[in-house]
């Protein structure tokens, strides 16, 4: 019997300009330093940024299955260590000071790691691409881990639609992990319980912005609650309509949505010039966000067209991000 939710008061919700996103894990470290130093989380990253096209983390989540098809709940497959990457140490004063690289080798050699395949990309030089995906749980309206779980240990709070896990009913079913089609969830082996990223949950009560925002360097998130008409993630998601779920298909109705790369370079011809095909195919962007990123892309460019020619530009100001508060959660409370 499929689990009761009751719908949340409000949504909260996060939008990633992957126009911005520079890849220096300084969300990444923020998320692990926060949350992830006890016992059995060391393999842990709720929040990732990861290279596109890539593997991802876990490696190959976009094939392990989950979600919904045809409204039907699915079990996929649940990742191990190795998909994760087994920590391992680095003698990084042998290394780099003391002139010991005998010490400084990792042991046992490392099969992967978090992003182990960082800035590979795709495609041969110089017509090679990739871009930067920051993730982390997608709360989703329709959470396929709070449907699966036995235990009815998950849930999401009335008040910002925030996915948990009560870790007290949780009994290491790992249910949610196999029904998660992003893979979120993640088996904590030494307490043999689901965890997950919390949303920062303690920080938005307090009118903050959840860490792996409040750090961006690069301006490259937006969060608030999407029924705050003048929050920066309803303009972006509502009224806009410039930021997309990633993987729709899965059926979750994600509450992560991303602006997709459209100031990248394009591809160079046999001698080096600059063509006016952009070097990401539009096919590989088509996968993660579905058809409709073809028109959104459309009027990404029209309105920086606009910008550029001194006309105003709502949509182009608001990705700019001249005011970092602008950004975050508009209130929060």
């Amino acid at each position: 019997m499929a689990n009761l939710m009751k719908a949340p008061q409000r949504q909260l919700a996060f939008v990633a300009d992957l126009n911005k996103c520079i890849g220096c894990q300084t969300c990444t470290v923020a998320c692990k330093r926060l949350w992830t130093s006890n016992p059995g989380q060391d393999f842990m990253y709720w929040r990732n940024v990861t290279t596109s096209p890539g593997t991802g983390y876990p490696r190959n989540w976009e094939s392990m299955g989950g979600g919904y098809k045809d409204g039907e709940l699915q079990k996929g497959k649940k990742p191990g260590i190795v998909d994760y990457g087994v920590p391992f140490e680095f003698d990084y004063t042998g290394r780099l000071f003391e002139g010991k690289p005998g010490r400084a080798r990792p042991s046992p050699t490392p099969r992967s790691a978090p992003n182990w395949e960082e800035d590979h990309g795709a495609g041969d030089y110089p017509n090679n691409y990739f871009f930067y995906l920051p993730r982390n749980c997608n709360h989703c309206t329709k959470p396929a881990c709070l449907e699966a779980c036995p235990n009815d240990a998950i849930y999401k709070r009335e008040q910002d639609g925030i996915v948990m896990i009560h870790l007290d009913k949780c009994k290491g079913a790992l249910s949610c992990v196999e029904s998660c089609p992003y893979k979120v969830p993640i088996h904590n082996m030494a307490t043999n319980k689901g965890n997950k990223c919390i949303g920062c949950f303690p920080r938005v009560e307090k009118g903050v912005a959840p860490a792996c925002v409040a750090q961006c360097v690069g301006r490259a998130m937006h969060v608030g609650f999407l029924d705050d008409a003048n929050s920066s993630v309803h303009k972006l998601v509502h009224k806009w309509k410039a930021a997309l779920p990633l993987h729709p298909e899965f059926g979750t109705e994600p509450n992560i949505y991303y602006v997709p790369p459209f100031l990248g370079p394009n591809i160079e011809d046999s001698v080096g010039n600059s063509t006016d095909k952009a070097k990401i195919p539009i096919e590989h962007l088509q996968t993660l966000f579905g058809d409709g990123v073809v028109d959104v892309l459309k009027m990404l460019h029209a309105e920086r067209e606009k910008k550029m020619k001194g006309h105003s530009s709502e949509l182009m100001d608001t990705l700019i991000g001249h005011r970092s508060a602008d950004m975050m959660l508009n209130p929060l409370t």
